[in-house]
């Protein structure tokens, strides 16, 4: 492989792993954005999404149908979580937050352990993008291709919505003073619930797209939430724009590092994050304290 055919698939590789980074961190940046919470269940609901898109395949025979269903219903059990167990909370110190979406996490993992079973499980992708493209005379994975373009829109998508509806409108006014929506006549609240669910869910798209490259499988929690908090951490709590830049960063930085350094990758993802709080504690475009 000459070293442009290298270069190419490298960075394709890494923009599709962004992607899946991305659908992590913008949620976790939403609700953080709104509610000043540190999510920690945020790994487990990509692993949910997995798992649930797994039960999707297997039941409709349809990988896009489960790319529907899966965050419609983890984002849905998000908002029943919202609803029942953190609404109860907002009055008390941020740390009830951490603690109590830990213990999500270890109830949620147990709970997947009982339904599915302890083994990984495998999900196929669907036959269009199971094939391969050649770049360059080098064969490259469809289905990576379609993680990037996939990732591409979903950002665009999200920006538009952020940005030109009203609901879009509503979430960036709370995320700067919520008081004076509330004194407004909007009901902070359903604006809260509906952050919470649309932020779990995108998780859940990221861990069914995910389930095709590294199965569904009970680890995917741990690896999903040190990713994410390290993607808001170099992006800056908060911004949508730095969880994309964060998102592309970490991505690239595992690739070419995976690559070059193979038993060194991670502490250089971990580097890289020291060097951007070095320069800007607050992340990359984040608000410093």
């Amino acid at each position: 492989m000459d070293f442009a055919a290298f270069l190419v698939t490298q960075c394709l590789n890494a923009l599709s792993q962004a992607a899946l980074l991305f659908f992590l961190g913008v949620g976790l940046t939403l609700i953080f954005g709104i509610m000043r919470i540190v999510n920690f269940a945020h790994g487990a609901f990509f692993m949910l999404g997995a798992y649930v898109g797994y039960s999707s395949v297997a039941i409709a025979g349809n990988f896009w149908a489960a790319l529907v269903l899966s965050p419609l219903l983890v984002g849905g059990f998000g908002i029943a979580f919202e609803l029942g167990v953190l609404r109860l909370l907002y009055r008390r110190d941020h740390s009830a937050f951490l603690m109590v979406t830990f213990g999500l996490t270890l109830i949620m993992g147990e709970a997947i352990r009982l339904i599915w079973g302890v083994n990984a499980l495998e999900v196929r992708a669907p036959p269009a993008l199971s094939g391969i493209v050649f770049i360059l005379d080098e064969p490259f994975p469809l289905y990576r291709l379609f993680l990037a373009a996939a990732g591409i829109v979903v950002a665009v998508a999200i920006w538009q919505f952020l940005e030109r509806t009203r609901l879009g409108l509503l979430i960036r006014a709370t995320s700067q003073n919520a008081e004076m929506v509330h004194a407004l006549g909007t009901d902070v609240r359903l604006v809260r619930s509906a952050v919470f669910g649309i932020g779990c869910g995108l998780a859940g798209i990221g861990g069914v797209l995910a389930a095709p490259l590294v199965t569904a499988s009970l680890a995917m929690a741990p690896t999903a939430v040190i990713d994410t908090f390290v993607i808001v951490i170099i992006g800056g709590m908060g911004s949508f724009l730095g969880s994309a830049l964060g998102a592309l960063l970490v991505a690239f930085v595992q690739v070419f590092g995976t690559y070059y350094f193979p038993d060194l990758a991670l502490a250089l993802m971990y580097l890289v994050m020291v060097m951007v709080l070095v320069i800007r504690p607050g992340g990359l475009l984040g608000k410093e304290a």
